[in-house]
């Protein structure tokens, strides 16, 4: 007999549950609503539980899952995306004889391609959000050499033009 109630307690089976269900590309909002699964402020209570909180180490277990549930949740919209853009059938509407001035024909559906691309563009900004690195637009500059050490100084020569004097070369600040 299925349960009516929304469980209030935390259960490995119920975080992945979770996880997986945002691996999908459902919304948290949109899973909680789903029968069985705890509140949204209970899931949201979970991630944000300290070290004090968790002795046993399960809440920090679900905040990593669900990080990286997260992660592959931008994916699968990125590839939506595509999904999207090529779905043709709805583009175009068949006008009837009296619209549109009596003219006949495939028009363009202009509120179902607002529509879509307002979805590819939600898409596009969550992926840029938790996957900035790959598919933000901020490219960000390291000014560092291999594993975070300072890049080395070059250094400097200044040719004045004469041939160096045997022996005499000397340094110059620059």
């Amino acid at each position: 007999m299925p349960t009516t109630g929304r469980p209030s307690s935390f259960s490995p089976e119920i975080a992945q549950r979770i996880c997986l269900l945002l691996m999908e590309g459902m919304s948290l909002r949109r899973i909680c609503q789903l029968e069985g699964m705890p509140a949204k402020g209970t899931v949201l209570s979970w991630l944000s539980k300290g070290k004090d909180d968790d002795a046993e180490g399960v809440f920090a277990a679900f905040q990593d899952q669900y990080a990286r549930a997260r992660q592959v949740q931008a994916e699968t919209l990125v590839d939506e995306i595509i999904d999207i853009a090529d779905n043709r059938p709805v583009d175009d509407i068949e006008a009837q004889p009296d619209t549109l001035h009596g003219e006949r024909g495939a028009f363009p559906n202009k509120e179902w391609m607002q529509r879509s691309a307002l979805r590819v563009d939600a898409r596009k900004w969550y992926a840029a959000k938790v996957l900035p690195k790959k598919y933000g637009d901020k490219q960000q500059v390291e000014h560092s050499g291999a594993d975070g050490a300072p890049l080395p100084t070059p250094e400097i020569r200044i040719y004045t033009g004469a041939p160096p004097l045997a022996g005499s070369e000397k340094e110059v600040d620059a």
